[in-house]
């Protein structure tokens, strides 16, 4: 194993003259971010509906369960040769981030609409609200936090997706391409590099949308034990 002071001439080598290919770590970084809001977005809007429409019909939730229950068990990389042979270009990334982000968003989604207050939804329906006005503005701003900490744990799983998917999938360009090209010439050091940069970009893709759950939830009171 490298110490840290390779690991740092690593670091600097690449993100300065580039990889064997010329391709910085900066342009490593980009395409690897380029292609995860896509399938994040494509997820999320696919989850977040079907969550609700499954969170309050139960109908909906006993036709759904036999299909999305045993699909909810097999692992994102799982889908990764399908995918390869399947799709191609872009759509194959955005297919893996999306598997990964759906169940978790979906799953929250519907917990957090079961878990609102009944007696909220028997007051609204006796002033007359409308199944749409209860929807809008007691169901989901009740589940609102549940599905954001959904997000943020389903934009985890997409990057990590993401990265797996590279390695596999042969792209020119991207994280999950330069750790698995450097592995080929045992140059460990920028491998661990590689490695730092997937994790410190994860930490502030995280304390991203944690910042921006915490504006979204300004009205939320949080429980401080012994503070």
């Amino acid at each position: 194993m490298p110490g840290p002071l390779p690991v740092w001439q690593a670091f600097i080598k690449i993100s300065t003259v580039g990889d064997l290919n010329g391709y910085t770590l900066a342009d490593h970084a980009a395409a690897s971010l380029h292609r995860v809001p896509l399938g994040f977005i494509a997820g999320s809007l696919l989850a977040i509906p079907l969550g609700i429409l499954t969170g309050i019909r139960s109908v909906a939730r006993a036709a759904a369960t036999p299909i999305l229950e045993p699909m909810r068990f097999i692992p994102p990389i799982a889908w990764i040769p399908l995918a390869m042979i399947l799709l191609s270009g872009l759509g194959r990334y955005v297919f893996l981030i999306g598997i990964g982000v759906f169940f978790p968003v979906l799953l929250n989604t519907m917990a957090g609409v079961r878990r609102t207050s009944p007696t909220l939804i028997n007051v609204a329906r006796t002033f007359g609200a409308s199944t749409g006005s209860v929807i809008r503005k007691i169901i989901f701003p009740s589940a609102l936090p549940e599905i954001l900490t959904a997000l943020r744990v389903g934009m985890g799983i997409g990057w990590m997706c993401i990265v797996a998917a590279e390695m596999i999938g042969g792209a020119p360009v991207g994280l999950g391409t330069l750790i698995l090209e450097y592995s080929n010439y045992l140059q460990i050091n920028v491998v661990i590099a590689g490695m730092i940069t997937i994790g410190m970009i994860g930490l502030a893709i995280n304390y991203s949308m944690l910042w921006l759950e915490n504006r979204i939830l300004r009205w939320r009171v949080e429980i401080n034990v012994g503070g």
